[in-house]
């Protein structure tokens, strides 16, 4: 009893982050939806008016705008999803699918910009696949110009590096929650029953994992309906995606701009909502559909097929996003690189020493930046979770739903409407307002990554360092994190 009493002062930590990344989300809303209607004093507008709506569906182009956002969005969702659900059926048994989570964190880790960018070095006309295979092979002696392979207008290049970096989270989203299922005895148990395995795995297993990864679907629905640096780069330019043109706008020199592109914020906004109400209930369809596919009881079928399929559509989405951050990182160094050469004819680093003057600000505020928004958001999860187990009240639902709404609500949203509302208090543009913004995206990913593992810890370690006359704070960090970094080292 002493001990929670002396545990009670960190009963504030989730009230402080809660209201930490919710309040820029809410002001940001604010601030976007009031433009859309026409109200922003400071550039006037001063009543409430449909003219903003009107401006944005009489822009050429916009119905494919629309299309084109939902299309490639939804696309990569759901190929992203089945290619993490095949690798999880195929080789959840292996010894070593423990450490699979080490092996793509790089890839998740590398920024959307940076991938973008060296997917479009690779996939281009006169890109690295094309240089690869020519002349020997294609007769290529110049780049051939009726091949679109990056801006094309159906947005598959968005589609694929989309592909390549979301597969790696929901992969680890789905190794995450099957860590808090018995996966393995539902897997022998339904082989001996004689499902082959994936089969068995999509009849027993997924259907107690999935309620699981619906949060994080969403997230990644959201992020590829809405993406605007992927956009930016591999997406068509005329009309772009919705998102896109809505950041162009919110960009322009003419201020009257703003209302139209907080209009298609805000039917971006919608757009997001319509498509997870429409996934909710695909979700029902297919549950109904798969239920009648278990009571069937067929040992065989193309589940299996599928899975494989989908694991080698995984591998090529590892090899292109290891291939694109390469090219990038080789096109950095390359001194001479004429097509159809498949290799630089020589390395330097004179543009590195070009650029280094300029190069070095920028890395000190992204590093320090960086460092301040994951160290803040370490602490509060630590924080949160401490409270949590000394309290013995695990978070509601409710409460999920709202630590994943900096990410199911699109950027383009709330973050120039959170701009609005910096200026008005005057921390427009400053190093603790960007890092705020920042905190805001750190927060859920670390506190995702931190919660399974937190609450799975054996709670008697706690309980007997405690009747040894250890402090909740001794047990915190002499017990709890040492073990958590043994079991992290374990699974690496």
């Amino acid at each position: 009893m002493q001990g929670m009493s002396r545990a009670l002062p960190i009963a504030w930590a989730p009230w402080l982050t809660i209201a930490l990344f919710m309040l820029p989300v809410l002001a940001g809303l604010v601030g976007t939806l009031l433009p859309a209607f026409g109200v922003l004093p400071a550039i006037g507008g001063q009543a409430l008016s449909l003219d903003p709506w009107r401006v944005l569906f009489d822009h050429p182009g916009i119905g494919t705008s629309i299309r084109l956002s939902v299309q490639t969005g939804l696309v990569a969702t759901v190929l992203s999803l089945g290619v993490a659900l095949s690798v999880c059926a195929l080789l959840s048994h292996r010894p070593w699918f423990g450490k699979l989570s080490a092996w793509v964190s790089p890839m998740l880790a590398a920024p959307h910009v940076a991938v973008a960018v060296g997917f479009a070095f690779m996939a281009a006309p006169s890109g690295w696949l094309v240089r690869l295979v020519s002349p020997w092979l294609t007769g290529w002696d110049r780049p051939p110009t009726d091949l679109v392979t990056v801006r094309d207008p159906e947005g598959l290049s968005v589609i694929v590096a989309l592909l390549i970096k979301e597969v790696p989270y929901l992969l680890l989203m789905t190794v995450a929650a099957l860590n808090q299922v018995p996966h393995r005895q539902l897997r022998l148990q339904t082989a001996a029953l004689g499902y082959r395995g994936a089969t068995g795995w999509f009849k027993a297993v997924l259907p107690r994992v999935y309620p699981q990864l619906r949060l994080p679907i969403f997230a990644v629905l959201a992020f590829s309906v809405s993406t605007v640096e992927v956009g930016l780069i591999l997406a068509p330019g005329n009309p772009p995606p919705l998102a896109v043109l809505a950041a162009r706008w919110f960009a322009d020199y003419d201020l009257a701009r703003y209302f139209p592109a907080a209009a298609a914020a805000v039917l971006q906004l919608l757009i997001v909502l319509v498509l997870v109400a429409v996934w909710w209930l695909a979700e029902r369809l297919i549950a109904v559909c798969g239920t009648r596919w278990c009571e069937r009881g067929r040992r065989t079928g193309a589940a299996e097929a599928l899975a494989r399929t989908g694991t080698a559509l995984g591998a090529l989405a590892l090899a292109l996003g290891v291939g694109s951050l390469l090219a990038m990182a080789l096109w950095s160094v390359a001194q001479s690189w004429r097509y159809p050469d498949a290799w630089p004819d020589g390395f330097s680093l004179a543009t590195w020493a070009t650029h280094a003057p300029r190069l070095i600000d920028t890395f000190v505020n992204t590093l320090s930046l960086a460092l301040c928004s994951a160290v803040a958001a370490l602490l509060l999860t630590v924080l949160c979770l401490e409270s949590e187990s000394r309290r013995h009240h695990a978070p509601t639902r409710r409460a999920l739903w709202l630590l994943y709404a900096p990410l199911l609500v699109p950027q383009i949203a709330f973050l120039y409407g959170f701009q609005v509302s910096l200026v008005s208090v005057g921390l427009d543009g400053a190093w603790l307002a960007v890092a705020w913004s920042h905190f805001v995206f750190v927060l859920p990913y670390v506190f995702l990554s931190l919660a399974d593992p937190w609450r799975a810890l054996d709670g008697r370690y706690a309980r007997s360092a405690a009747a040894l006359g250890a402090g909740p704070w001794a047990v915190l960090l002499r017990v709890r994190l040492p073990l958590l970094l043994l079991l992290r080292r374990a699974t690496v």
